[in-house]
């Protein structure tokens, strides 16, 4: 799917695949793991989810453009799409602050990044 040619509707299905508890969870794991990931049953059972929900809420969160997998032999390793991530908000933020780029100068300021 080229996400910047339909990024309403892609924005809208991105926002739904966050708006479960589940999906929302995993999807922060992932972030905070990083490019490295995880493979599906840690991620299932950090999640305290079986394993073939879990595969549904994975195979949601890939089709929104937030979560990349990769096959390792028999395993599939889920990371966060942080392409697909940033496209999110940039779409979110694009019409921030009226005009007014200082109003939302110190956003990132919010974001509290901490070291694993």
């Amino acid at each position: 799917m080229d996400i910047k040619s339909d990024t309403p509707n892609w924005a809208v299905d991105a926002l739904g695949a966050l708006a479960h508890e589940t999906r929302l969870s995993v999807f922060r794991m992932l972030v905070k793991v990083g490019p490295d990931g995880l493979i599906a049953g840690a991620i299932a059972e950090q999640a305290a989810v079986p394993p073939s929900t879990m595969s549904h809420h994975l195979a949601t969160l890939e089709r929104a453009g937030l979560v990349r997998s990769v096959r390792e032999s028999r395993l599939i390793r889920y990371s966060a799409d942080f392409s697909g991530m940033r496209t999110l908000l940039a779409f979110l933020m694009q019409d921030c602050c009226r005009g007014m780029p200082e109003m939302c100068a110190d956003l990132l300021g919010d974001v509290a990044c901490s070291a694993p």
